[in-house]
């Protein structure tokens, strides 16, 4: 039996339906897996846990934009001048791959070391080293940096152009001001968005590593550079980290050391506060998809490693048997850069008012109401209109203007040619800026894969899928013994009080009680209750836990109740024993 982990749970998760390649009866399409029915669960259960830790303790907001955007999005956010890689073309074959790939796979070259490469560099040290096509062993002759963002074009006009989003980051910022105003204009506050994401990748050969189409979560932290102290910072500033940060990289140590959230604030090797909070409570995360702190690693990015819109940043990465440490999240500073970049594009202001001892001016806005046009038209009504108007906010009535044409107060419809919206300088205490961007981004995909892994073991000769017990996909199984004598009438009736409480349970009565035992085992059931004949005598039944095999009776009446109990944490398999 083969010893590579990724081979053992590619084959499990074909076999089980966690995940496959996709498009299998057209011989497959590199970059692209399909989500069976176990890895829908678990990718939905991971969410669901990445949202108790981070989206609902702090309020953030969840929002969903269109994966196809403008192409001046992309324009002003930089990602058209920035979203390249380095492609090389076999002269024999004709495929092209990425040419930094290729000297970390043969020549052992780190990402830092690539990163500093410019493209004939890398593309003379291909051919130096004799680095041959992967596909036909030919030369590489030709190189060229390629924008990895899927382009298409917007309704049937060709120089409509638009891209898929090669995250999910743009969509928050671009409606900014709405989630602003939602947010009562209070910074700081968070918004975040989960869903899928287009990158044409040159070379994806890592299987659900790297995809063309995968699911992202980017939350995007909105803050005041001026008052950027977290205040929740001591819930987890004793937190162990195993850092790598910039210093130790740039003297070629690769080695991390452990220390505190604190300590790596206090020695500047994480610059913010609340970069340093989400650092932490990444690490978090991942201990409860059951990837333990000595198998994570957070390194930072060198100046010419990070994204251009980073000033400071941290990937969070994890031990994989077959490729080593991969990037599962990176945390990023993005500071002031991509909201300045769509006010400048757009001609919208992004900036916000904080209210402190600073004295400025500020144009706001007031509505004028235009008496020769009003008072004609509306009569008896004018006066009315006018009190109506002193009340509306100006920007309401910009917005509906351009929206719908005119904005309706009450039963009257006022066009933009009955008032006049001017701009007066305005005294007050407080100052205007451009909020500061704090980001976690987590690949779906890839802590779907790293979950599985790390929950991989064997039992005496058996695969068993050690998962979490809260992101299992299915929590219990109900086994009759045998095919017979009332007892699947009964496991079944016990199967739908369980489903009726809102658990995910499955029934099966094939094949023998240990091959049932060992197929709940491999695709990972906490808990498995089995109905037999004492059952039909006394209202109980066995339930096996996955991890230990231990067994033990419970009453059918308490289970509902046990069970909301384990699945919470609240209790164990051992407290259960107590409790018969």
């Amino acid at each position: 039996m083969t010893s590579d982990k990724y081979e053992i749970i590619s084959e499990l998760a074909k076999r089980r339906g966690f995940f496959w390649p996709s498009y299998e009866i057209y011989g497959g399409l590199s970059g692209f897996v399909t989500l069976g029915p176990l890895g829908s669960l678990l990718k939905r259960r991971i969410e669901d846990k990445f949202r108790s830790i981070f989206v609902n303790p702090l309020g953030i907001l969840e929002i969903e934009s269109s994966v196809i955007m403008p192409a001046r999005v992309f324009e002003a956010s930089g990602h058209v001048d920035h979203f390249k890689e380095p492609m090389v073309k076999c002269g024999d074959c004709g495929r092209r791959f990425r040419g930094d790939h290729l000297l970390q796979e043969n020549v052992g070259l780190s990402d830092t070391e690539t990163e500093k490469l410019n493209l004939q560099d890398l593309f003379d040290l291909i051919n130096e080293n004799k680095i041959g096509c992967p596909n036909c062993g030919g030369e590489f002759n030709e190189s060229k940096n390629f924008l990895t963002m899927f382009t298409t074009t917007i309704g049937p006009y060709s120089e409509s152009i638009g891209y898929g989003r090669p995250e999910a980051a743009q969509g928050i910022f671009v409606e900014f001001k709405r989630l602003y105003e939602y947010a009562r204009e209070k910074l700081p506050f968070g918004a975040v968005q989960i869903g899928h994401a287009l990158r044409n990748e040159i070379s994806p050969r890592q299987g659900p590593i790297r995809l063309r189409e995968f699911t992202i979560i980017d939350l995007e932290f909105f803050l005041d550079p001026k008052k950027d102290q977290c205040p929740i910072l001591n819930t987890v500033e004793r937190e162990p980290l195993r850092l790598i940060p910039a210093e130790r990289k740039r003297g070629g140590d690769q080695e991390s050391i452990e220390i505190t959230v604190r300590t790596a604030l206090d020695k500047g090797y994480i610059k913010a506060e609340w970069l340093a909070f989400f650092i932490a409570l990444s690490k978090r995360f991942l201990v409860e998809l059951g990837i333990s702190n000595d198998k994570q690693r957070f390194i930072e990015k060198l100046e010419w490693e990070r994204a251009h819109y980073s000033t400071q940043g941290y990937d969070q990465e994890v031990w994989l048997d077959r490729w080593g440490w991969v990037e599962l999240s990176g945390h990023n500073y993005r500071a002031d850069y991509d909201l300045k970049c769509h006010m400048e594009s757009s001609g919208v202001d992004m900036r916000v008012f904080a209210a402190d001892e600073e004295r400025i001016i500020i144009d706001d806005l007031i509505v004028k109401p235009v008496m020769s046009k009003i008072g004609p038209l509306f009569k008896e009504n004018a006066s009315e209109i006018v009190n109506q108007l002193s009340k509306v906010d100006p920007r309401d009535l910009v917005q509906s203007f351009k929206d719908n044409g005119s904005y309706k107060l009450e039963s009257f419809e006022i066009l933009p040619e009955y008032v006049e919206i001017v701009s007066v300088p305005v005294e007050k205490t407080g100052r205007r800026f451009i909020p500061h961007v704090i980001e976690p981004s987590f690949g779906s995909d890839r802590l779907v894969y790293a979950t599985l892994e790390h929950s991989l073991k064997m039992k005496e000769g058996r695969t068993v899928l050690s998962l979490p017990r809260d992101i299992s996909p299915i929590q219990l199984s109900v086994f009759p013994l045998v095919s017979k004598d009332g007892l699947p009438e009964k496991a079944e009736k016990i199967r739908q009080i369980l489903v009726g409480e809102d658990f995910i349970v499955e029934y099966d009565e094939s094949g023998s009680i240990g091959r049932r035992y060992a197929r709940a085992n491999e695709i990972g059931i906490p808990l498995n209750i089995t109905v037999d004949y004492e059952t039909l005598e006394n209202e109980t039944v066995t339930l096996r836990d996955r991890d230990s095999w231990k067994q033990i009776r419970i009453e059918i009446k308490n289970l509902p109740a046990l069970l909301e109990d384990y699945f919470k944490y609240k209790t164990d398999f051992e407290d259960l024993r107590d409790k018969d």
